[in-house]
């Protein structure tokens, strides 16, 4: 396992992780809000992630079943992690939020056909 920090844009809302020995799995998804917003998706579980600051500041945004729950910085906009609908015991953490670059394995993720990316995600290698 590595541990990795990063954060939003302006600095209020920061995080410590551990995540695997790189490369380390991400999600790229095509869903309408990651598409538009340049997410890559790490999960994290939630007991490997801390929120260490910019609790208070974080804005929260849901959309279609309202599942996921994005969450932003209110001072910035920048989403650095958020709860996904595809992996509720994780935090999904934005690759691009982290202070140092990690190498990944980047696996592309069908989100505008969300019910048929999932199943074909949780037949391949568990992670779903």
């Amino acid at each position: 396992m590595i541990e990795v920090s990063g954060g939003c844009h302006c600095g209020a809302v920061r995080f410590r992780a551990s995540m695997p020995d790189p490369p380390v799995p991400a999600l790229d998804c095509n869903c309408s809000v990651c598409s538009m917003t340049g997410f890559i998706h790490i999960m994290v579980p939630h007991q490997d992630f801390d929120l260490i600051a910019g609790r208070d500041g974080l804005t929260s945004y849901r959309f279609g079943t309202g599942a996921a729950e994005h969450l932003f910085c209110s001072t910035c906009g920048v989403k650095s992690f958020y709860q996904p609908r595809s992996h509720p015991e994780a935090w999904s953490v934005n690759a691009n939020c982290l202070d140092a670059p990690v190498e990944l394995s980047i696996e592309k993720f069908d989100g505008r056909h969300w019910e048929q990316a999932k199943a074909a995600l949780d037949e391949g290698d568990g992670a779903g």
